[in-house]
C-alpha cells in the first residue's frame, strides 16, 4: 500500500510502499477514500522535521534535558546511537479521514465490513491507503454525507468541542479569530446554534469566505473597532481563538474585545503569555478545549476502547464526531467549500510542498483508489541482499530499544545478516527496513517465523506478547532472543518452557546485567568465598507517566517488566536461584516495593525499587557483603571492593552488558555452543518476578520451587 512518510532527518515527506497493518483486537481495518491535511498541525510537524538539530532542540527543550541526562549516565556514543535511532523513526502524518471497513478486529461491536466510517487520531488515521484504527476513534458516516465531507470529521469535532467550551446561548454575540479550517467550521457551528458571529483573519479572502458561510460580519483589520461596532460597545459574550501561532497576541486581542465576565476559549495552538490586567479588569473566564473532546489523550479510551458512560460524559471525542457528521447530513454545515486543493495519494508530496509555502491554500484533500478486493499485502520484499551463508536474524517488534540498543549490539557482534522486520504499523516496518537494511518488511509474524532463511528471531514487542512469540518461534525451529520479561503470567511461562523443552533452538532473554563488565568483576571478587552472601540492590527507577503503556495490560506493570533484571542479577551473584520472596509496597504506590529474597545457598537479597526518586541520583547501586568482604557497584560505572582493610576502586564508562550478551548469543548460534544464560536460570528469574508481583498483591511470602524439585 502507499503511505506518506515524514522523515525527521531531512524533513522531506515522501510516499512509500509499506505493508498493510493487521486488524488487531479492538481495531478495524479501514481502506481510506479521502484524508484531510490539517494545515496548522501538519505544517508544524513539517517545520520541526525541516529544522536543524539546533532548531529541533529549541522546539523541544524537554527532550534536550533528557538527552543530557542520558549522556551523563551512558556516555556520548550510546546516547548518540539512541538519538539517531529516534530520528530514524519517521512520522506518519494525518489524523482525519473517511473510508470503508475492510476487516473487524476481535472485540469490536457496532460495525461491519463494508460500512463507511470517519476516523481520527494521529498515528492511526494516517495518510495511507489502509489504516488500523481503534473503535472509539471511528464514527459511522450517515447516508448523504460524501467522503469529502466526512474526511473533515476530526477537525469538525475539534471545532465543535471549542464551541461547547464556549457554552454559547441563543442570540449571543461571539467572535472567532483565525479563519482557517477550524475557524470557518466554528463560524458555521455558531450560526447553527443561533449566535451572531464576528470573524477575524488577516487574510481578506478568508474573511470574505467567513461571511459567505454565515458570519454576520468578518474583517481582516481593526478587530477592536469592528468588535465595538458589532456589540454596541459592550464587548463579545465569548471569543473563540482558532489561530495557529506561537505569538500570544491572539489571546490578548481576544481579551481586549470581550465584555465584562466574558469567556475566552483557546482552540488553536497559540502562545499563552497573557496580559493579566486585561483579563483581571474584565474578570474573564479563560478556557481551553481538549482537541476532539473527553477521551482525547486517554489510552484507556482511545486504545483500550473503554467508552465513557453517556449519562456522565455526554460528549466524548467519538460522539462529537458523530454530532458533526449529523450536522453535515442535515445541511446545517457545509465543509466542502473549504477544499482548495486535491491530490492523489501518489502525489501527496506535492500537497506538502504547497503546505510548506508553495501558494495559498485552505483544506487540502488526498484521494485514494477504490478498496482492494484481494487480501491486503502484509509482506513487502525490498530485495536488498543476495544469498548469504551467515545466520539470518529477524526482528518481531522494532521500537526505540530495539533500534537504539539491540540492533547496534547485534551489528557489533557481526557474523549475521538481517532478514525481515515485523511491526504492527506498516510504515514502521518499512522505515526500519530502510534504515537498518532488512531484506523484507512485514506486519505479520509469519514473515519471520515461516522464513527458512531466518535462523534467529529477536522479540522486542510489548511485554504481553513476549511469551506467545517466543513459544511460536521456538516451535518454528528458531533460536530466540527475547527482550525481558519472558512472560507476564504462569501460563505464558509454562508455554515457553514446554516449547523450549522440545525445540532445537536456543532461548536467551535480555537479562544483560550479569554480562556487565563491572558485574563480572564483582562476581570474580566473590569467587571461592565461603558462606552465604548478603545482597542489597537499590534501584532509583524514577516516575513513569500514568498513561504509560507499561502500567497497562501490554506492559504488565513495572515489577514484572523491569524487576526481573535485578532478580536475575542477584541470583547470578549468589550462584543459586531464589527459593522464597516476600515484599511490601509503599502506601498508594504499588510499584514502590521493598522485597526480601532467600536463595537456595542460604544467601539473602534485598531489593528496593523506588519510582518516587529523582534522576539526579544514579539509577542502580548494588552492595554485597560476604566473609569479610564488602563490594559496592554504582550504576555500572564504579566498583569498590573492600577486603583486609584495603579498598580497590575500578571505574568504567557505563556498560550494562547489552553488547556482551548479544555477542554471546550470536556466538552460540554460529558455533553451536551453550546458550549465554542457562535455561533453568532464565526460568528461575521469571518465576521470581512472578512471585514478587504475587507477594505484593497478597502481602504473604511466596515459596518457589527449587531446581531439584523440592
Amino acid at each position: 500500500m502507499k503511505q506518506l512518510r515524514q522523515d525527521y532527518r531531512g524533513g522531506a515527506p515522501e510516499v512509500v510502499e509499506a505493508p498493510a497493518p493487521r486488524a488487531l483486537p479492538g481495531r478495524i481495518l479501514v481502506a481510506t477514500r479521502a484524508s484531510l491535511i490539517s494545515s496548522g498541525t501538519e505544517r508544524q510537524i513539517l517545520e520541526l522535521a525541516q529544522a536543524t538539530l539546533a532548531g529541533k532542540a529549541a522546539a523541544r527543550p524537554d527532550l534536550v534535558r533528557q538527552v543530557v541526562r542520558t549522556a551523563r549516565r551512558e556516555g556520548l556514543r550510546r546516547t548518540a546511537e539512541k538519538v539517531r535511532a529516534k530520528l530514524d523513526d519517521p512520522a506518519a502524518p494525518g489524523y482525519s479521514l473517511a473510508g470503508e471497513v475492510l476487516e473487524i478486529g476481535r472485540g469490536v461491536a457496532g460495525l461491519a465490513v463494508g460500512d463507511r466510517v470517519a476516523c481520527a487520531g494521529a498515528g492511526f488515521a494516517s495518510h495511507a491507503e489502509i489504516n488500523a484504527v481503534p473503535r472509539n476513534l471511528c464514527a459511522r458516516i450517515p447516508k448523504g454525507v460524501s467522503d469529502t465531507e466526512a474526511s473533515f470529521a476530526t477537525v469538525g469535532a475539534i471545532a465543535l468541542q471549542g464551541v461547547r467550551r464556549a457554552a454559547p446561548a441563543l442570540g449571543e454575540r461571539v467572535a472567532v479569530t483565525g479563519l482557517g479550517l477550524l475557524g470557518l467550521l466554528t463560524v458555521q457551528l455558531l450560526k447553527a446554534n443561533g449566535c451572531r458571529v464576528l470573524g477575524y483573519d488577516p487574510d481578506p479572502a478568508r474573511a470574505a469566505l467567513a461571511r459567505e458561510l454565515g458570519a454576520e460580519h468578518a474583517v481582516s483589520a481593526d478587530l477592536e473597532g469592528a468588535a465595538a461596532a458589532f456589540t454596541g460597545g459592550a464587548g463579545a459574550d465569548a471569543v473563540i481563538v482558532t489561530a495557529a501561532t506561537r505569538s500570544s497576541a491572539p489571546v490578548n486581542a481576544a481579551a481586549a474585545i470581550s465584555r465584562l465576565g466574558g469567556r475566552v476559549v483557546l482552540v488553536g495552538l497559540t502562545g499563552m503569555e497573557i496580559d493579566r490586567d486585561l483579563f483581571y479588569r474584565r474578570e474573564l473566564d479563560l478556557r481551553l478545549a481538549l482537541s476532539t473532546g473527553p477521551g482525547r489523550h486517554d489510552p484507556d479510551y482511545e486504545i483500550a476502547g473503554r467508552d465513557y458512560p453517556l449519562p456522565h460524559v455526554r460528549w466524548t471525542g467519538q460522539r462529537n464526531m458523530e454530532a458533526f457528521l449529523d450536522l453535515v447530513a442535515s445541511g446545517r454545515l457545509t465543509p466542502a467549500p473549504l477544499v482548495s486543493h486535491r491530490f492523489a495519494i501518489a502525489h501527496a508530496a506535492q500537497a506538502y510542498h504547497l503546505l510548506g509555502g508553495g501558494g495559498p491554500h485552505l483544506a487540502i484533500l488526498l484521494d485514494y483508489p477504490a478498496p482492494p478486493r484481494a487480501a491486503p499485502a502484509r509482506r513487502l520484499s525490498l530485495s536488498r541482499t543476495a544469498a548469504d551463508t551467515r545466520p539470518g536474524v529477524g526482528f518481531i517488534g522494532f521500537g526505540s530499544y530495539a533500534r537504539g540498543t539491540l540492533l547496534p549490539a547485534l551489528r557489533a557482534a557481526s557474523g549475521t545478516t538481517l532478514t525481515a522486520v515485523v511491526t504492527s504499523r506498516g510504515l514502521s516496518a518499512r522505515s526500519a527496513a530502510d534504515s537498518a537494511g532488512f531484506a523484507r518488511a512485514a506486519t505479520e509474524p509469519g514473515a519471520v517465523l515461516e522464513d527458512p532463511g531466518t535462523q534467529a528471531v529477536v522479540i522486542a514487542t510489548r511485554h504481553d506478547s513476549h511469551a506467545g512469540y517466543a513459544a511460536a518461534a521456538l516451535r518454528a525451529g528458531k533460536h530466540v532472543f527475547c527482550e525481558k520479561p519472558l512472560a507476564l503470567d504462569r501460563e505464558g511461562l509454562d508455554a515457553v518452557r514446554a516449547a523450549a523443552a522440545e525445540a532445537p533452538g536456543l532461548l536467551t532473554v535480555g537479562f544483560n546485567r550479569r554480562f556487565a563488565p563491572l558485574m563480572g568483576e564483582m562476581k570474580a571478587a566473590l569467587a571461592g568465598m565461603a558462606g552465604p552472601l548478603q545482597i542489597l540492590y537499590r534501584v532509583n527507577a524514577g516516575p513513569l507517566p500514568p498513561e504509560s503503556w507499561i502500567h497497562g495490560t501490554e506492559g504488565g506493570g513495572r515489577l514484572l517488566g523491569e524487576c526481573c533484571h535485578f532478580l536475575d542479577a542477584m541470583a547470578h551473584l549468589a550462584g543459586a536461584p531464589a527459593v522464597s520472596v516476600q515484599a511490601v509496597a509503599a502506601s498508594g504506590a504499588g510499584d514502590a516495593v521493598s522485597a526480601l529474597l532467600r536463595f537456595a545457598d542460604g544467601s539473602t537479597g534485598a531489593l528496593v525499587y523506588a519510582p518516587m526518586g529523582d534522576p539526579a541520583l544514579p539509577k542502580e547501586q548494588v552492595e554485597v557483603f560476604a566473609a569479610g568482604r564488602a563490594l559496592r557497584l554504582e550504576d555500572f560505572t564504579r566498583l569498590e571492593i573492600a577486603a583486609g582493610g584495603r579498598r580497590k576502586v575500578l571505574r568504567r564508562k557505563q556498560d550494562k552488558g547489552q553488547r556482551a550478551l548479544m555477542a554471546a548469543f550470536v556466538a552460540a548460534i554460529r558455533e553451536g555452543g551453550a546458550p549465554p544464560i542457562p535455561e533453568p536460570e532464565i526460568f528461575a528469574a521469571t518465576e521470581a518476578s512472578l512471585a514478587l508481583e504475587q507477594a505484593v498483591r497478597t502481602g504473604r511470602a511466596v515459596p518457589l520451587q527449587r531446581q531439584d524439585g523440592t
